[in-house]
C-alpha cells in the first residue's frame, strides 16, 4: 500500500527530532516554506506539524511559528511525575492528622452496624442515607435538593462522566472555557465530544460569546466552574452567573456545574443548580476537601435526568463501595468535612501568601484561597523548556497544554500549591522564580 506523501514528511520529522538533530527550540519552517520544499500543499503542510504536535514532538505557537518540544520535559499527564520530585502539578491537599481520622472511622465501623451489608452490591444511586447525608451538606452550602435528585458516584471525575455519557452522543457540542480542567478534556475527547471554547476574561468566560456560539450553533451543553475555576481562580459574580442561565434557557443548553473546589471560596453566590434547577447537573465530592483517596463524589440532577445518569453509573461502577460511601456518610453527619474544609481554605491561604513572597513580581492569575496558581510568561517564553529545566532539579510543573481547548496554546505554567509540605514548597517555587528569571534573559 502507498504510503501518502504527508506522512513520509511526518516520520521524518519525528526521526530528525527524536534522533537530536534537532535540538528542542529548533524553529521548523512556516507551512508555507514546508509545502514549497516538499512539493506539497499548504493544508497539507498543516496536516503535518498537526500530527507531530499531536504526537507531543512539536509545539505550534500561533503568531510565533512551530518549535521543536523539550523531550526532556514529562507530558501533558499531569501524574507523569518522578517518584523523588517535589510535585507542583497535581493537588492532593491534605492536613495533618487525617490519617488518624481514617483509623478512628473504621474501627467505629467495625464496632458498629451489619458489616455484612458492606460486602453486598448496593443501589446503584447510592443508598436512601448516603444520598440523604449529601443533601445535607449541600444544604449548608446554600443548594437546597432532596435525596431523590443526589447521586452517589466514585468522585467527581466519575460524575462528570456518568453526566456526560447519559446526556451527550459523538459529535454533540459542548460550551468550554478556553483554559479549563484537563479532566473533562480527556472525558470529552474520549467520548467524541466537540468542544466549543469559548474566549476567557480576567474574571470568567465571555458571556457574549457564549450567546454568539449558540445562535451559530445547536450546543447541547456547557462545562462550566463558576465557583473557584480551575486552572484560573475566578468565581463568577452573581451578575454573570444570572447571564450564563439566561443565555443557556433561552437556547436550551444543559448545564454542567463542576464544584469540586467550591469549598474553598467563602461568600460565593448561590450555585447555578440554584438559579436554574431544571437544567443543571452539579458535581462534586470529597477528593479535595477530604482525601483523594477517599473517591467519593455526587451529583444532584434534575428528576427527569436521574434515570439516565443512574444507568450510566450502573454501566460503569454498578455503585460506589459501601465501605467509602459509609466513612464520607459519617464524615458529613458528624462535622468531619466540614472541619477539614475550614482547615483547608486557611491552609490554602497560606500557600498562596507563600507563593506571593517568593515569586514577587511575577504576574499570577488565581485566587487567594486556591491551592493552584497561574503563571503568564513573557511572549518569548519556552514553557517546555522552564519545565523541563524544573525537572531536572526534581521539580514537576505543567504548562498550559493540557489545560487549553484551543489550537494556540498560551504561555504560562500552573503551579500546584497543595501537595509538598511548606519548607519543601518554598524552596521548589525559588526554582520556579529561577528558572523562570533565566528564560527571560536568554
Amino acid at each position: 500500500m502507498r504510503v501518502p506523501k504527508y506522512k513520509v514528511v511526518v516520520d521524518a520529522f519525528a526521526a530528525k527530532i527524536r534522533g537530536g538533530q534537532w535540538p528542542a527550540g529548533t524553529r521548523l519552517p512556516t507551512h508555507r516554506r514546508l509545502a514549497a520544499d516538499e512539493g506539497i500543499a499548504v493544508v497539507t503542510a498543516s496536516r503535518v506539524y498537526a500530527e507531530l504536535e499531536a504526537m507531543g514532538l512539536v509545539s505550534c505557537e500561533q503568531g510565533r511559528g512551530t518549535f521543536v518540544r523539550d523531550l526532556a520535559a514529562p507530558g501533558v499527564d499531569e501524574r507523569a511525575v518522578a517518584a523523588d520530585a517535589v510535585d507542583l502539578s497535581f493537588n492532593y491537599p491534605s492536613v495533618p492528622g487525617q490519617a488518624d481520622l481514617l483509623r478512628q472511622a473504621l474501627r467505629d465501623l467495625a464496632a458498629a452496624g451489619d458489616l455484612d451489608a458492606l460486602l453486598r452490591y448496593q443501589p446503584h444511586r447510592g443508598r436512601a442515607e448516603d444520598r440523604a447525608a449529601v443533601a445535607r451538606h449541600l444544604r449548608r452550602r446554600g443548594l437546597d435538593v432532596g435525596r431523590e435528585r443526589v447521586l452517589i458516584v466514585d468522585g467527581a471525575q466519575h460524575g462528570l462522566a456518568v453526566t456526560a455519557m447519559a446526556l451527550l452522543r459523538p459529535g454533540d457540542v459542548v460550551a468550554v472555557d478556553a483554559l479549563t480542567y484537563p479532566g473533562f478534556r480527556v472525558l470529552a475527547r474520549t467520548l467524541g465530544l466537540d468542544l466549543a471554547p469559548l474566549p476567557v476574561t480576567a474574571d470568567g468566560p465571555d458571556l457574549d460569546a457564549f450567546d454568539r456560539l449558540c445562535r451559530r450553533r445547536r450546543v447541547r451543553a456547557v462545562y462550566a466552574m463558576p465557583t473557584l475555576h480551575n486552572p484560573l481562580g475566578w468565581v463568577l459574580s452573581a451578575g454573570q452567573r444570572a447571564r450564563l442561565v439566561e443565555i443557556a434557557r433561552r437556547h436550551g443548553v444543559t448545564i454542567i456545574e463542576d464544584a469540586s473546589y467550591a469549598y474553598l471560596a467563602e461568600d460565593a453566590p448561590p450555585p447555578l443548580a440554584v438559579l436554574a434547577p431544571e437544567a443543571t447537573v452539579y458535581v462534586s465530592g470529597l477528593s479535595k476537601s477530604v482525601a483523594t483517596g477517599l473517591r467519593f463524589g455526587f451529583a444532584v440532577a434534575p428528576p427527569e435526568l436521574v434515570p439516565a445518569l443512574e444507568s450510566a453509573i450502573r454501566s460503569t461502577t454498578w455503585n460506589t463501595p459501601a465501605l467509602t460511601a459509609a466513612i464520607a456518610r459519617r464524615w458529613l453527619d458528624d462535622g468531619t468535612v466540614g472541619r477539614l474544609e475550614a482547615r483547608k481554605r486557611e491552609d490554602a491561604r497560606g500557600r498562596q501568601a507563600l507563593a506571593s513572597e517568593v515569586l514577587a513580581g511575577l504576574p499570577w492569575i488565581g485566587h487567594p484561597s486556591s491551592y493552584f496558581r497561574w503563571l503568564p510568561l513573557a511572549r518569548d517564553s519556552r514553557p517546555d523548556r522552564i519545565v523541563a529545566a524544573l525537572a531536572r532539579r526534581r521539580v514537576a510543573v505543567a504548562t498550559a497544554e493540557p489545560f487549553a481547548t484551543t489550537p494556540a496554546v498560551p504561555q504560562a505554567l500552573r503551579l500546584a500549591l497543595g501537595s509538598v509540605g511548606h519548607a519543601e514548597l518554598r524552596d521548589a517555587l525559588a526554582a520556579v522564580r529561577q528558572e523562570v528569571d533565566q528564560d527571560v534573559s536568554r
